[in-house]
């Protein structure tokens, strides 16, 4: 039976064999009301056409494409890209593909893709919203359209769903004490955009291990780097130091602003972590391979994408299940950029 230019299919078989379709279907999936022969003559027929079921009319039927939505801010950032890899792993071996789009850190890109992955006809979403949501009206139309819904890192406290983070404040906390412990008493926070959920537990963290140490807060210390970029870190460190601001020590919403604050801390001829420690957040690749190399929080992100993509497979078994969260924790990974004061 040579079916050259297409697929062989359960009627091409049955055709063969001299029986029905569904006799073919009910034997390729092991029904014992069919005969243990006609069984046996059904799988070898289908491995010697290398018959493989149409998967296409196959979620039809089951109403699911088998089919994950993936929303991150960027590829390129090493978190995401391990974030990405976790969701992989349980989602291929769930049996379920998995489409990735990038917002670019664009709010109107982040409703496009919502809608273009909606069309798509996934059968749920994964997402870690821009830097710039703060709307929520396109998050809202998946869940009146029953569609599964879980965040992941940066999450909308708006929305009952299922979400996984990081113990971001905690984190925060560990980082800035360990400048404290190293001596630091003028602290810059680089602080992300006010309204994410990461940037303000960061700042809480930041804040709680100063008043700990009692030192107090200084508002003008807490400095918005919205963007997180090198550039922008970078020029807003530059203006303190022509500016004389005091500051011994730089605690950094992300590796990138820390990154941008090492330049500019080295162009004005200062020393790290001599005359400036710096802690960033994520633990970047780019943390160790910096000179000096960055003492970071490490998050899991790996993880992080393993329990986002298990969260929408309990979804997907139990619709009416309520809504949880995981928080997993950091680590201080202490590098060259502070490990060297006393």
């Amino acid at each position: 039976m040579e079916k050259k230019g297409r697929q062989i299919t359960i009627k091409d078989i049955a055709r063969e064999l001299e029986i029905s379709p569904s006799t073919v279907s009910r034997a390729l999936k092991g029904y014992e009301t069919i005969s243990l022969k006609t069984r046996k003559a059904v799988e070898e027929l289908a491995r010697k056409y290398n018959y493989q079921p149409n998967s296409i009319a196959l979620s039809l039927r089951q109403q699911r494409s088998n089919t994950i939505g993936v929303i991150i801010p960027e590829i390129v950032h090493f978190f995401f890209s391990t974030v990405i890899s976790g969701i992989e792993d349980v989602a291929y071996k769930a049996g379920y593909n998995v489409i990735i789009s990038q917002s670019n850190e664009s709010f109107e890109r982040e409703v496009s893709d919502t809608h273009a992955l909606m069309r798509s006809r996934v059968d749920g979403m994964l997402v870690s919203m821009s830097r710039k949501t703060d709307s929520f009206d396109h998050f809202q139309e998946l869940q009146e359209r029953g569609i599964p819904l879980v965040f992941f890192d940066r999450v909308c406290p708006d929305l009952n769903t299922s979400r996984v983070v990081v113990d971001d404040q905690g984190g925060a906390y560990k980082g800035v004490k360990h400048l404290i412990d190293i001596g630091c008493r003028n602290i810059i926070h680089l602080a992300g955009p006010a309204h994410l959920l990461i940037s303000k537990n960061r700042k809480s963290g930041y804040i709680d291990a100063l008043q700990q140490a009692g030192i107090t807060v200084d508002e003008s210390k807490i400095i918005p780097c919205e963007d997180g970029t090198i550039e922008q870190a970078y020029a807003l460190v530059k203006a303190l130091i022509d500016n004389n601001k005091i500051f011994d020590g730089i605690f950094a919403t992300n590796d990138m602003s820390a990154m941008g604050a090492m330049h500019a801390i080295q162009d004005a001829g200062l020393s790290i972590p001599e005359d400036v420690a710096v802690v960033g957040f994520s633990d970047w690749q780019i943390a160790a391979l910096a000179r000096p190399s960055l003492t970071s929080i490490h998050q899991p992100g790996f993880e992080m994408g393993q329990m986002a993509a298990q969260l929408f497979l309990e979804q997907m078994e139990d619709p009416q299940g309520v809504a949880r969260m995981e928080t997993l924790e950091t680590e201080l990974v202490i590098r060259d950029s502070t490990s060297r004061r006393s």
